[in-house]
């Protein structure tokens, strides 16, 4: 598995930021495990219980049109997506990932709001483990980190959402 090397753990800049962590509930374990070290990891990055909305959804699908809807409603000002799509014996993976991953790139661009992709993608399910552990190599986590820093250079740079 590679690991960034990256060690970002700035506080959000923009206090009032509030945040969609939404699951996608196939794969329950492991997106579960993703949205409450995101969730975990966005209230040590300074927000409150209150600033940060969770959804569930069936699956990896249904992530994107959640999104949209958070974003269109201005119920939040960011949205971490957490899935899991672990490869099968069919061509439905590669379906359900890559659709995942463009929709929810899709909802960024059109609402101009980040939209941080934590949907693994993964061979089997000792990936998804090992993805989704209790520390900060948890992809929920480095999601959660990764908004911050996007969102405290939107802010740095005069671009903020308010």
């Amino acid at each position: 598995m590679q690991i960034s090397d990256r060690n970002y753990s700035l506080p959000f800049h923009d206090k009032t930021t509030r945040v969609a962590v939404i699951t996608a509930m196939f794969n329950e374990k492991i997106t579960t495990a993703l949205a409450r070290s995101a969730t975990a990891q966005l209230m040590q990055l300074g927000l409150k219980s209150e600033q940060i909305l969770q959804l569930s959804v069936p699956g990896a699908w249904e992530l994107p049109l959640a999104a949209q809807r958070i974003l269109a409603v201005k119920k939040a000002d960011a949205v971490i997506a957490c899935g899991c799509v672990i490869r099968g014996e069919t061509g439905h993976y590669d379906i359900v990932a890559n659709e995942s991953a463009r929709g929810l790139m899709a909802v960024s661009l059109e609402f101009s709001r980040p939209v941080m992709n934590a949907v693994l993608t993964v061979e089997n399910t000792a990936q998804a483990e090992a993805r989704a552990g209790d520390d900060e190599t948890n992809k929920g986590a480095e999601a959660a980190r990764s908004l911050a820093e996007t969102m405290n250079g939107f802010v740095a740079a005069g671009l903020s959402h308010g």
